[in-house]
């Protein structure tokens, strides 16, 4: 390379870099240094020193030994002495006492309901108050076959004036009763012309009243295991016609008291019914005498006992009877599942008061002329406790044997004149039976606010005389559910469940001589019902129920249709 060369390439790297050159000089110009110092502090590293000095355990115990004495002092600290007050014992608050209320609805089939109760307030002397209570219909309804409704109306009246004696550990107490039904035999059998009959509503009226005074004396012990008593002695007048009436005396009285662990007593009753002299009938008695034993534990409980009875009913001599009177159980699982067995009988009294509430259109002359029904033998057992839902479940089953069950057959001879043999009336049909009976319940609540209620019944029945157990369902059973909203708003709901059923007609066409019977078939029925109440006040509240609900009509009787649908509202005042 020459001189030439190397001049030109200098000259050219100085051109190309002479900018950086200057731009560089320029940041240095601009840039400026500080230093700052602190004051010099002396320091060491920290680092772990090693001691080899020799190390001696001394095996030697110096024990210190020290003597002392204490000087006590008596404390004699000064005091007064005051009388203790004795602790007063408040009661609880009892809630306030109404002296009484007054309740009024009305429904269709012209239904009018009135109820009044009036009673003194509380007192350590006694009490006195009055009660009534009116329900009646006036409504018609359809018969089979029939172009017309016919009347089907009822009337019920019942009234009480009681007063009670407070005597230091007893009650005595006295009222005066009436009571008062009246019905109308609706029922006819309308499947042929020649039953079609339109009766005036006197021709098919029937009923009853009842008039009497009751005292009692009674025991108010607070201690069950001190003697305890009551005593009750009645007399009422019983008038089902001008020319069918009846004298009806009772005594009732119970003694018990414990002893040695024992509970010990007797009941004892008499009844006494003396008839019209045009009835020509001789006066019918019943006595009872029940003496018993029991013991409960909380984990055991028996009763034995004996019932002896002494009847004479339509027959002309006295006849005694004698029931066992046995019961045991025992717990099994404490509250929750328990055993228990009775064995046991009773005299049914079928006196006309009685026979009226069972069937209410029997024939005039054979309602005074009724035998009681025998229930020889009873034999029960079953299981029992808590149903783990906040109420109580039963299993049971039963067989007892039965003279004289009471049964029913409707009368029809179109070929009288008379109003009483036309499907509408009742004679009765009594035989022996032995009937099996299984029956459960189950309660509980679903929530807070709503309960529940179910129950149910098998029967079978072996019958020496008739086919069917006229009347009676093979099986029945119903379910409750009742809601409560803070004591303000209550409804309900119920199902009533009834199997089939059987109805047997004694009829005629030709007259008394020949008598043929027709059974009636009956297929089950279901009924629902529902009611209402709003408590506006603490004195006030409405309430509405609803009944017969169901897909057709409910025959209670043959040829005897009920009210369909029956709606009925009203209102409660606290007097």
């Amino acid at each position: 390379m020459t001189i030439k060369n190397i001049i030109s390439a200098t000259l050219s790297i100085i051109i190309l870099f002479s900018p950086d050159l200057a731009a560089q000089k320029k940041e240095q110009d601009l840039r400026r240094e500080i230093t700052l110092y602190n004051p010099y502090k002396p320091s060491l590293a920290d680092f772990k020193k090693k001691s080899y000095l020799p190390e001696i355990d001394d095996t030697v115990r110096v024990i210190p030994r020290f003597s002392y004495n204490v000087l006590s002092r008596p404390y004699s600290p000064e005091f007064s002495i005051s009388t203790i007050k004795p602790a007063a014992l408040l009661s609880d608050p009892l809630p306030k006492l109404y002296k009484g209320y007054v309740k009024l609805g009305l429904g269709n089939y012209a239904t009018p309901l009135a109820e009044l109760s009036i009673s003194s307030h509380r007192s350590r002397q006694g009490a006195i108050g009055l009660y009534g209570r009116h329900l009646s219909s006036f409504g018609k309804l359809p018969l089979r076959f029939f172009p017309e409704r016919v009347f089907a109306g009822f009337m019920d009246n019942e009234a009480s004036i009681y007063g009670k004696k407070f005597l230091g550990n007893s009650i005595l107490g006295l009222s005066v009763d009436y009571d008062q039904k009246t019905r109308y035999a609706y029922g006819f059998k309308t499947d042929e012309p020649a039953y079609l009959y339109k009766p005036d509503k006197k021709e098919i009226k029937t009923g009853y009243y009842d008039v009497g005074v009751k005292a009692v004396f009674s025991s108010a012990n607070l201690d069950s295991a001190d003697f305890s008593y009551d005593f009750s002695l009645s007399h009422d007048y019983f008038n089902y016609s001008k020319y069918r009436t009846f004298n009806h005396t009772a005594f009732s009285g119970e003694m018990a008291k414990s002893i040695e662990k024992l509970y010990a007593g007797a009941i004892l009753d008499f009844d006494y019914y003396k008839m019209a002299d045009s009835l020509h009938m001789k006066p019918r008695y019943i006595f009872h005498a029940n003496p018993f034993i029991r013991r409960s534990t909380g984990q055991w409980n028996f009763n034995l006992g004996l019932r002896f009875v002494l009847a004479r009913d339509i027959e002309s001599s006295a006849r005694p009877y004698f029931y066992p009177d046995i019961g045991f159980g025992f717990t099994i699982v404490p509250e929750y599942l328990g055993f228990f067995t009775k064995l046991d009988g009773r005299l049914e009294n079928n006196d006309p008061l009685n026979m009226f509430s069972l069937n209410p259109f029997l024939r005039p002359d054979t309602l005074f002329r009724m035998k009681n029904t025998d229930h020889s033998i009873a034999i029960s057992a079953g299981l029992k406790g808590n149903s783990g839902m906040g109420g109580s479940y039963v299993l049971s089953a039963s067989f007892s044997h039965v003279n004289d069950l009471m049964l029913f057959a409707n009368i029809a001879h179109p070929d009288t004149l008379g109003h009483i043999e036309r499907g509408n009336y009742f004679v009765p049909r009594t035989d022996d039976a032995e009937i099996l009976n299984i029956h459960g319940e189950l309660s509980g609540n679903i929530s807070e606010r709503l309960k529940f209620l179910t129950s149910g019944n098998f029967y079978s029945y072996t019958l020496a005389f008739n086919s069917h157990p006229w009347g009676k369902p093979v099986w029945n059973g119903s379910f409750e559910l009742k809601y409560n909203l803070r004591d303000k708003i209550l409804a309900g709901a119920g199902l009533s469940l009834l199997g089939k059923r059987y109805f047997l007609v004694r009829q005629s066409s030709t007259g008394w001589a020949t008598l043929s019977d027709e059974v009636i078939e009956t297929p089950a029925h279901f009924n629902l019902s529902l009611s209402a109440e709003y408590r506006y006040t603490r004195i006030l509240s409405f309430w509405v129920k609803v009944n017969n609900i169901s897909t057709r009509r409910y025959y209670e009787l043959a040829f005897y249709p009920s009210q369909m649908f029956s709606l009925m509202a009203g209102f409660s005042y606290s007097l």
